[in-house]
Order: C-alpha cells, then structure tokens, then sequence
C-alpha cells in the first residue's frame, strides 16, 4: 500500500509540474521504495549458502541416491535447515558446520542430517557422500564425520583405472527384538507367504534401527506395499524405525541380497544405515560370512539402481566392526540465497 501511495504521489507532482508522467522513472522509484523496504537486499547482503549434489552408491550419474551437501551451514538454525531440506526435496541433505583444524582432528567434521520431516542421527548414504565431499582432491586416506551419533570414519580406496571407493565404518550393532511373522503381515500389509521363514524377522541398530524383514522372492519385493502408518505405531512400541526388506533372489547375480526401504510416502533409492544393520543381520544368521564383503543391490524398482558393498567381522561371538562402502559421482552445484 505504501508503494502504491508513493507512485500516486509521484503522479500528482509531475502533473503540478506541468510534465508528462514518466512511466519508466516511475518504475525505477518503485524499485528504489522496494530495496528501501528490504535493505539486506539493497546492500546486496542476502544470506548465500553453496551446495554441491551428489549421486552416491553409483558410479553413475543420475543412479544411486542423490544427496545435497551444503557447504557451510554456519548461522543457519535448525527450522531453515529443515525448510532447506523440504526444498531439496531429497531422501536426505546434509549440513557442514567447519571448525578449527585442532577441534575437528578427534571428534571429526560437524555434519548434521536432515530429511524431508526431521533430523536423523546418523544415515548411510549422507554419511559416505559428505566425506567424499569434504575429501575432495586431497588424496586423504580417511575422513571423520562428527554426527549426532558419534564419530564415523570414512576410508578411501583408489585402484588404478577404477573409481574411488569409501567406506565407512558404523557403530557395532545392537540385535533388538525378534518378530512374529504372522504380525508383522498384519501390521504392514506384507501378504504372509510372502515373508520368508529361513531367516528371523528381526530389529538391528548401528545409529539407526532398521527391523529386517526377510522376503521369499524377487517377485515378493517388486509387488511390496506396506502400510505405513500403521507400521510406523508398531515400529514405534517395539523400537524399530523402518522395515528394510530383503530378499536372497537378485537381479545382478553378484549381489547378495536385493532390497527395498519404503518410507514417508515414498522409496528410497539406497539405504547405508539399513545396510549396515542389514549386514550384521547376514553375519548373524549365517547369510554371509565374517569379513565377506557382499553387495546388496537396492533402487532398482525405482530406476536408480544401487550397489552397496558391505561387510561385518565376528569377534567373541559378537557381531563388530560393521562397514558400509561404495562409490559417488558429483552432478550437480548451486546456491541457495535468502
């Protein structure tokens, strides 16, 4: 109202001075009123925060999950970043807050986590995407991300003529509940003779619980729906966060096991953490061996196929040392200004 005020002003005075109205001086005082309105814009000082997209688990571009890292999150508070990560639009985007060099040698680099609906202490795919990432060309061996969870180390493999590889290593797992087949069918909508019984339907944790649901085939996972309200509640009263279901049938012959994670209201095209758990669950039950390193092949149903290398150790009869690796591709910068 007040710019509209000013324009009839700016009328009347050049009628009373016996002028022509000149439209296009008018337009430049209107677009003087309006940086005076907004002066942060004015001084050219809006707020600027750089990202990088990544494409991880592939090492091809538009395969694989896509992550966006933001550079330097510094002065950003937490209601931005989740608006920020509602804009992606992505299974998740991650958030690098740089310290002193001595602060971030122990405890590692501050990452923090967001998807679309809330912060997550620890997920795979940002994980192994954000040190790739804060790696860059440096060459480094190894890289420390400070997440909610804990410190996570990323390591970096380079063979000549092959892409890099990462891998990082999760928190020891934590085997939770064992579930009942028949309600697991109930709570999720999963037809029973689809859940396969040679392997435990069970929750797992290595930052984040994942409750494995063994499926008896290819045909089983590519028809899956699941209800997910319904087992949000009932993950929630037995502490799991999602269903991670798997099934022994592949379609590359040199994975181990093929995988869906459905979530929110949609799919993800590669799960880290669920994998993680996923291959403490194999160790475990006798699906792969102590420091076999296997591939679960994940997205393939959503046209992004996935490929995860993952591996766990057996130390006194405990399942450790669970790790998680693959490679990323670069596809995309930009900036987010406001």
């Amino acid at each position: 109202m007040l710019l509209v005020f000013l324009s009839v002003f700016l009328r009347e005075l050049c009628a009373l001075r016996g002028k022509n109205f000149d439209f296009p001086c008018a337009r430049k005082f209107l677009h003087l009123c309006t940086c005076l309105a907004n002066p942060i814009r004015m001084a050219g000082q809006a707020r600027k925060f750089a990202f990088t997209q990544f494409d991880v688990f592939t090492s091809k571009p538009l395969e694989g999950n896509p992550l966006a890292v933001v550079h330097d999150a510094t002065g950003l508070s937490d209601s931005e970043m989740q608006a920020i990560a509602r804009e992606m639009n992505l299974s998740e985007t991650t958030f690098i807050f740089p310290r002193d060099k001595a602060s971030e040698s122990e405890p590692g680099v501050r990452v923090r986590i967001f998807t679309v609906q809330e912060e997550l202490p620890f997920a795979g795919h940002p994980t192994l995407g954000t040190a790739f990432f804060l790696r860059g060309n440096s060459g480094a061996s190894e890289v420390k991300l400070d997440l909610n969870v804990g410190t996570i180390p990323v390591k970096f493999e380079e063979r000549a003529g092959e892409p890099v590889f990462g891998e990082m290593t999760q928190r020891d797992p934590e085997f939770g509940m064992i579930h009942d087949r028949k309600k697991i069918a109930e709570v999720s909508g999963i037809p029973a003779e689809d859940i396969s019984e040679d392997a435990p339907i069970q929750t797992v944790s290595t930052g984040t619980p994942f409750t494995m649901v063994p499926l008896r085939s290819l045909e089983a996972a590519r028809r899956l729906q699941i209800n997910q309200q319904r087992s949000a509640e009932y993950l929630q009263g037995t502490g799991g966060k999602f269903f991670f279901c798997v099934t022994r049938e592949t379609v590359d012959s040199s994975a181990r096991v093929h995988a869906r994670m459905l979530f929110y209201n949609g799919e993800d095209p590669a799960t880290g953490s669920a994998s993680g758990c996923c291959a403490a669950w194999m160790v475990q039950h006798g699906i792969a061996r102590p420091d076999e390193r296997v591939m679960i092949e994940q997205g393939v149903e959503m046209k992004r196929p996935s490929r995860i290398f993952v591996r766990a150790s057996r130390s006194n009869d405990r399942v450790v040392n669970v790790r998680v690796g693959g490679n990323v591709v670069e596809v995309l910068r930009g900036e987010f200004f406001f």
